[in-house]
């Protein structure tokens, strides 16, 4: 969980990391079909189908993002923050759909393997994508650290899973050159496992945020220091905690002196709200004061 962030920042951190990935991935998918298509590199394919993909799971992220970043309604009480993770759920589908095609691709190539053309031109549009690609996760990671955003998590697992793929498109072409014919194949087969393991760790965190799972261990340590750091503090108990996009969801039992008036209760009960929303990100506190 990160520093209280407004829910303004928080949606022009997400779109500024969606649109460069959206405009990465066009760039790249642009030169390396170019690559494919003059080289007959079955892995110059492989990357190409890659980023052909990852334009696709940016282009979802941009359309439910608009959604998941409106403000809650009468209908969505609690935000729509979980199309994020309906989105990592698309994207992996995707993931796992074209893994399977590679897949298949690369048994072809390995049972018949062919000659690649034009090696210099595959390996300087590969070392392109590796620039282009570097640039793409600087930003997503620059904008995760902010935001914590699932979709962008998502996105940005398949733009580091490319910084892997070009290193090895550049190996299987010198290798397929110099070695044996069917070093593209087996590299091609490689991606396509790789991509379908990639989808499986999406899939699981899609799931685990739309179970409502609780935030992490260190989180709600922060969260114990905050609460018992008030001198009125008694204790507290029935901590449920859930995330939803950029929203945080707390619920506990406050334990105070039941000498107090409602009133002083009261007060004490939004002094401990407040410390919480300061420390954690867009986070909804839902306080209820018990008397010892």
């Amino acid at each position: 969980m990160k520093q209280a962030i407004t829910p303004q920042d928080y949606a022009k951190y997400v779109r500024i990391a969606a649109i460069s990935a959206l405009v990465g991935a066009m760039s790249m998918i642009a030169i390396k079909l170019v690559a494919w298509l003059v080289t007959d590199a079955s892995a110059m394919l492989a990357s190409a189908s890659d980023s052909m993909l990852d334009l696709f799971a940016s282009s979802i992220n941009l359309v439910i993002l608009r959604f998941a970043l409106a403000p809650a309604d009468e209908v969505h009480r609690f935000g729509h923050g979980k199309a994020e993770s309906l989105a990592g759920l698309l994207q992996s589908a995707f993931v796992m759909g074209s893994a399977g095609i590679l897949i298949f691709a690369g048994i072809e190539r390995i049972l018949s393997p062919v000659e690649i053309k034009q090696l210099a031109v595959g390996i300087g549009v590969t070392i392109a994508s590796l620039v282009i690609t570097f640039v793409v996760v600087f930003i997503q990671s620059w904008v995760i650290k902010k935001t914590d955003s699932v979709a962008i998590g998502a996105d940005s697992l398949h733009y580091k899973s490319d910084v892997v793929l070009n290193i090895g498109v550049l190996l299987s072409l010198v290798l397929t050159q110099y070695l044996a014919p069917e070093v593209d194949g087996v590299f091609t087969l490689l991606v396509g496992l790789y991509l379908f393991r990639g989808g499986f760790t999406i899939i699981s965190t899609s799931i685990r945020a739309l179970m409502d799972e609780e935030i992490p261990e260190q989180d709600k340590q922060l969260l114990d220091q905050i609460i018992n750091s008030h001198s009125s503090v008694l204790g507290y108990h029935d901590l449920r905690t859930r995330r939803s996009g950029p929203t945080a969801f707390i619920q506990f039992h406050l334990e105070v002196s039941g000498a107090l008036s409602l009133h002083q209760a009261h007060e004490i009960g939004n002094q401990v709200q407040a410390m919480v929303q300061e420390r954690f990100a867009n986070a909804d506190v839902i306080i209820h004061l018990d008397p010892r």
